[in-house]
């Protein structure tokens, strides 16, 4: 099991230690629905270093990027991030991730930790242009810094404004470091994530810094537990709960990022029979005004049948109702169509609504 170089200031703030996708991480250290709040009234930071960081430079860069990934490449210009996916020939997903465009030939792809490995495996077995693959993942370390004062806590010690777009970046000096900031994130908030290297010193100081700078706005350190629940509120996948292999981008929701009029990438022919077969199953999200937890794995239920099954599922700390995403039958995931979470036997009341569940 490996550690961020924030562990020891987690330890010291008494957070709940887990093992997660092979690093020790907390997943809380006040309480899910505190920290939950405090991102979507003010600011909340996340270390999130467990994240992989894959430089792929050289000559081809972009074709390649263009060959391994379902989104288009070619639109992005220095300075821009794309949310983008990767699949097999079958049109399964490898994984989600973002792709950095630093120059003309060199780009920053920045993946689920739980599958560096695997997806650094596949990268290299594809790589036929020859281009240069490096796996900087445990040389950065990333913060991200989200919620409605975001902005205000990091301009305090960054030297530039962060009068930036939505999914933009820039290279800039926060807390006296070299980082690279950019406007992403995965709460549905205004938010940064902060990029650099250095040692646990480095990394001290600059956790010091944000909570000095946030100190006025009631900045609070944030676990992976609140970090799925915000996720979920705006309905954003979670790779290994929402989508895998065994899904595909369509049925996923991810049919915006996914290009079928660009020329050839791995899976596009599997997808493209897809859209011409029509989707048997579809990503949907479900609410419910009963008394309940629906979770990972729960069928869900239409007449006495099963006709899908939840893959991610909360209580919401916002709307304060259960809410979940799940995969089911085409057919019965209409806006407003009645259907049940089947939990410990009993069928809970639900229905289809549109994404996200709270609206931002």
């Amino acid at each position: 099991m490996k550690k961020t170089k924030f562990y020891n200031i987690h330890e010291k703030l008494g957070a709940k230690i887990v093992e997660f996708a092979g690093f020790y991480m907390p997943v809380q250290y006040s309480s899910i629905i505190a920290e939950h709040k405090a991102v979507r009234n003010s600011v909340g930071v996340f270390d999130v270093s467990h994240m992989g960081e894959v430089f792929i430079s050289g000559e081809k860069a972009e074709e390649f990027i263009q060959h391994i990934t379902v989104n288009d490449a070619s639109k992005l210009t220095p300075g821009k991030v794309q949310y983008s996916a990767m699949c097999y020939n079958n049109g399964g997903i490898v994984d989600d991730l973002l792709v950095y465009k630093l120059s003309g030939n060199s780009f920053m792809l920045v993946i689920n930790a739980s599958n560096t490995e695997k997806d650094l495996n596949w990268m290299f077995e594809n790589n036929s242009l020859g281009v240069k693959i490096e796996n900087l993942s445990d040389e950065y370390s990333l913060l991200a810094v989200q919620g409605p004062n975001s902005k205000k806590t990091v301009e305090k010690i960054c030297d530039k404004h962060l009068d930036m777009e939505y999914y933009h970046f820039f290279e800039a000096k926060v807390a006296g470091y070299d980082m690279i900031v950019s406007r992403t994130g995965y709460t549905g908030e205004l938010g940064y994530e902060l990029y650099f290297k250095g040692d646990e010193e480095a990394a001290e100081h600059v956790w010091n810094a944000l909570f000095n700078a946030g100190q006025q706005f009631g900045i609070q350190p944030v676990g992976l537990g609140a970090r799925d629940s915000l996720r979920l509120e705006m309905g954003y996948c979670l790779y290994g709960n929402d989508i895998d292999q065994t899904t595909n981008p369509l049925e996923a929701g991810l049919s915006w990022i996914t290009k079928l009029s660009k020329s050839e990438f791995i899976g596009k022919e599997a997808l493209l029979k897809v859209k011409q077969e029509g989707l048997k199953r579809k990503l949907t999200a479900l609410v419910s005004d009963e008394k309940a937890f629906p979770r990972h794995g729960y069928d869900i239920t239409y007449g006495g049948r099963k006709i899908g099954a939840i893959t991610s599922g909360t209580v919401s700390p916002v709307l304060e109702k259960p809410i979940a995403l799940g995969y089911i039958d085409s057919g019965f995931d209409g806006e407003n169509s009645a259907v049940n979470f089947l939990i410990r036997g009993k069928e809970i009341p639900a229905k289809v609504v549109k994404l996200p569940f709270v609206n931002k």
